[in-house]
């Protein structure tokens, strides 16, 4: 039995780990990478293994930096079989073609920019040998491998002497930690990979499962150099930077993640302007084709739900309509939100503001004082979020530099990621465990991470590092 480490090894994006057992060649996840230039051109770098070779996915959540190299293992080979949860297929089949359309967005763009910038016949056909990672056929193809789903709690026979359980994660929609139970030979063998682990009594979700006692952890350690603000303080900041935005005449703007922090987020503004926290009348924009579409993912999922938002759904109300909210699907719908001078919630892609519309927004009100930038999720190191939310007088979007002149807040309790405490306890459930691996992280919160757990035996694996188990 040997396990891998092929993307989110000392760094926090691009999960996919190798597990090699009984003949069978499993990869737990296929994300891609994401962040500053060095790493979108990592996805196109080999895999570091055969795309052929590898028999199952077993996807732990829909989130991109976990499922967005799948169709560009399809093109590359992959013939076997995707096994996840019902909810995390709908959303993985979101975000994957979303992700083709902006992959081919970029593409056209490139090509664009080289003819311009050489001109000539020869650099022309250069210009056009410019391809995206991958297209949209290739992302539907992909789908025609999602062939198993997972139910919660339910062990599975992936193969003769592989069996998996899938465990809420608390994290996303369908997100799930996946315990293996591995007979190779004579040896046993029994692995947990945490997938990306929810915060405790946030809403919408339940609270991550209790994990089994098991003799390898492969773990997530996005913040386990940090505790978060408290969730409740959270919401009130957010509620007092709309009241006070909105009443000198600004608007909020609000880097999203589309799946479940855009979610998260509407159903703290209906909570708000219910129970009249929000002073003032607001308009709120979801400008997010995709996180439009997720928000309806949700309302057919509701075995994933807790128990406080079951109950406003068995009562006939929505958790996700706030009066006010207006969904703009269309670009144009989207173009004319820039009119909007004040008394505007704007939510929009991406959280880390890599792309999507969000960049439209910030140009058009980063340099007014009397906005607000509220991020309320993860800035990983070369995005332009990282940018705004360490302090940069100037950021460049479009190729335009634009003054930061907006109040720019920075509210950590929305995490849809456990913080450090909750991660150690986490861990201190899974028993006594040989070993454990801590990845997807930044270098420096696993190693801060690591010095928690020095009763037990830490690796920080590198790229493409291989373990016997």
């Amino acid at each position: 039995m040997h396990i891998s480490f092929h993307g989110a090894a000392e760094n926090v994006t691009g999960s996919c780990h190798l597990l090699e057992c009984a003949g069978k060649r499993i990869l737990i996840d296929c994300g891609m990478f994401q962040g500053g230039r060095e790493l979108a051109e990592e996805n196109f770098d080999a895999f570091g293994f055969e795309p052929e070779s590898i028999d199952f996915i077993l996807l732990t959540h829909a989130h991109l930096d976990h499922c967005g190299r799948i169709p560009l293992l399809v093109k590359r080979g992959f013939t076997g079989e995707v096994i996840t949860t019902p909810a995390s297929v709908e959303l993985a089949r979101l975000v994957m073609l979303d992700a083709a359309g902006l992959q081919e967005e970029e593409a056209r763009y490139q090509q664009r920019k080289a003819k311009r910038r050489h001109g000539s016949n020869h650099n022309h056909k250069n210009a056009n040998e410019i391809e995206p990672l991958y297209t949209t056929l290739d992302a539907l193809n992909s789908l025609e491998f999602f062939k198993r789903r997972a139910a919660y709690n339910e062990p599975l026979e992936i193969a003769p002497g592989i069996r998996a359980t899938f465990l809420d994660a608390g994290h996303i929609l369908g997100s799930a930690s996946i315990f293996l139970e591995l007979k190779e030979g004579d040896q046993e063998h029994r692995l947990l990979f945490s997938g990306d682990l929810g915060y405790s009594n946030r809403a919408i979700l339940r609270n991550p499962a209790k994990p089994p006692e098991v003799d390898t952890v492969v773990m997530e350690t996005t913040y386990g150099d940090r505790l978060h603000k408290q969730l409740e303080p959270s919401i009130s900041e957010l509620y007092e930077i709309i009241n006070t935005t909105v009443g000198r005449g600004g608007n909020v703007i609000i880097p999203t993640f589309a799946l479940e922090r855009a979610q998260e987020i509407l159903y703290y503004l209906r909570e708000g302007v219910y129970a009249k926290k929000i002073q003032h009348y607001t308009t709120v924009f979801l400008d997010s084709p995709m996180a439009i579409s997720a928000t309806e993912i949700f309302r057919r999922h509701p075995e994933c739900y807790d128990a406080d938002t079951m109950k406003i759904f068995d009562k006939g109300n929505d958790p996700f309509y706030i009066p006010g909210l207006h969904f703009t699907r269309e670009t144009s719908e989207s173009m004319a939100i820039n009119m909007v001078e004040s008394g505007a919630v704007i939510m929009a892609g991406s959280g880390m503001c890599t792309g999507g519309r969000i960049r439209h927004h910030l140009k058009h009100n980063l340099w007014n004082k009397h906005n607000s930038i509220v991020f309320v999720g993860y800035a990983a190191q070369g995005t332009l979020a990282r940018r705004i939310v360490d302090g940069a007088d100037t950021v460049k979007i479009f190729g335009e530099v634009i003054p930061v002149k907006a109040d720019v807040y920075t509210i950590g309790g929305f995490s849809a990621h456990a913080d450090q405490a909750e991660l150690l306890q986490w861990h201190s459930q899974t028993g006594n465990p040989t070993t454990t691996f801590l990845v997807h992280g930044e270098e420096k919160s696993m190693h801060v991470f690591a010095k928690k757990l020095h009763n037990y035996n830490v690796k920080i694996p590198e790229l493409h590092q291989k373990y016997t188990l």
